[in-house]
Order: C-alpha cells, then sequence, then structure tokens
C-alpha cells in the first residue's frame, strides 16, 4: 500500500505542476496510523467475539452445509481458528510437525499469504515462532487430523476440499461466509474475528495477559489489554 502510494503521489505531484490538476489526489493523510490501528485490532476487539462455544459451532454447521459437497473440514478450521486464536493463514500453515499431540501444544511457525502467482507460506507476522495450546474441547478435530494427514511430518493439517491452501478469501468464498454470517445475524463478523473470538474468551477464562500476548503473538502489550474486561 505504502509503495503504491508513493507512486501515485509523485505521478500526481508532475500532474499538479504542469497544471493539469490543482490538488494530488494521491496525498491521503492520516491513512498510516488508520492502517496502523487495523493491524493491530481494532479499539474494542472484545465488541467482535462470538458470545460462547455453541454460537461457534453453530457457525461452523452452518458454514458446512452451503459449501460444496457439505466440507466438513471448514468446519474444523472455524473452530481450530477461534480456539486457537490464530490467523485464518497461520491455520493454514499448520503441518504435522508443528503438533505437540502430548503436551497439546501447537507451534505456529508459519503462515499461508497471497502473492503474485498465488498463494505461499512465509514465516509468522511477528517473524517469531510461538506456542499455542491446544484446548481440550479442539483436541479431537486436531487428532482426526493427524490421523487422516497420515506420517508424513511436513503435510498440512487443514487444506480446502481439493487438498490446495487456505486463506481468508478462500474460506470466505468455498462458505459463502456473508451470506451465512447475515443470516445468522453476525452481518458485522468476518473471518478474523475468529481470533478476537478466541483471545476474548482467553482473557475471561483467566489466561494472565503475559501469556495471552505469548499466544496471540503481540508486540505490544497495549494490543493484548484490549481483550481484558473494561471492569478489570
Amino acid at each position: 500500500m505504502k509503495n503504491s502510494l508513493a507512486v501515485l503521489v509523485r505521478v500526481m505531484e508532475q500532474a499538479v505542476r504542469d497544471g493539469i490538476i490543482t490538488l494530488n489526489p494521491a496525498r491521503v493523510v492520516g491513512w498510516q496510523s488508520e492502517y496502523q490501528k487495523a493491524e493491530d485490532e481494532l479499539d474494542d476487539p472484545r465488541s467482535l467475539a462470538l458470545t460462547d462455544w455453541t454460537a461457534l459451532t453453530a457457525l461452523a454447521d452452518a458454514l458446512v452445509e452451503r459449501s460444496y459437497q457439505q466440507f466438513a473440514g471448514w468446519g474444523s478450521v472455524v473452530i481450530f481458528a477461534a480456539a486457537t486464536a490464530a490467523r485464518i493463514g497461520e491455520v493454514s500453515g499448520v503441518r504435522v510437525k508443528d503438533i505437540d499431540p502430548v503436551n497439546w501444544i501447537w507451534t505456529v511457525r508459519r503462515q499461508t499469504t497471497p502473492a503474485p502467482g498465488g498463494l505461499i507460506d512465509k514465516g509468522t507476522k511477528g517473524k517469531m515462532a510461538r506456542r499455542v495450546p491446544l484446548i481440550e474441547e479442539v483436541r479431537p478435530i486436531v487428532a482426526q487430523r493427524l490421523l487422516t494427514a497420515g506420517p508424513d511430518p511436513n503435510a498440512r493439517l487443514f487444506t480446502g476440499r481439493g487438498g490446495g491452501r487456505i486463506s481468508t478469501a478462500v474460506l470466505r468464498d468455498a462458505t459463502h461466509w456473508d451470506e451465512v454470517v447475515t443470516k445468522l445475524g453476525y452481518e458485522h463478523l468476518r473471518r478474523h474475528d475468529l481470533r478476537h473470538t478466541g483471545l476474548t474468551w482467553m482473557a475471561d477464562a483467566g489466561v494472565p495477559l503475559h501469556v495471552l500476548r505469548i499466544i496471540a503473538g503481540h508486540g505490544s502489550l497495549m494490543t493484548t489489554q484490549r481483550y481484558l474486561h473494561p471492569d478489570l
């Protein structure tokens, strides 16, 4: 975004000097601070969280029902993302070797992101691996995915119906996300709000702030503090 605007600013500045236009429309004031706010979560991320586990599973079931051939994997992706407070790209990046099924720990090492030519895997947003606990409710899903993936340590735990990488756009289109969430009364809900849901639930469950920050992979403690209940 920054690089694209820089090019436009230079071109439009020349147009101003040439008298073609009177004002440079590419000089947008304040966009960087707004973009950073969106990147570091919203002012009140708690307001975007689902209410409880029943609401989450109902959403997952509805998305599976609406998807082509009712692919159950979409429900697993949604529940896993909320239970681990992970980004969809990070869920796509999970490999068999990243899961410790003895201590039920997921080491987040990579994420799937769009790139020229398609989706690619790269390091996490914070450039550092982090460890995320797998709560009891999500363990059956993980265990089943490990069995399905087989012995290959580099096999993906979660894929699309055709075995490909997952992105937030892929999940949206494959499940008709916007249509489903509107029908359920969650018009505001985005795929990233599954992450807000997980972090809100963990904060309400009493997970210490410094631990919650590690799980989230936040660079700033202030970002993590937004998930604490206002009364605490």
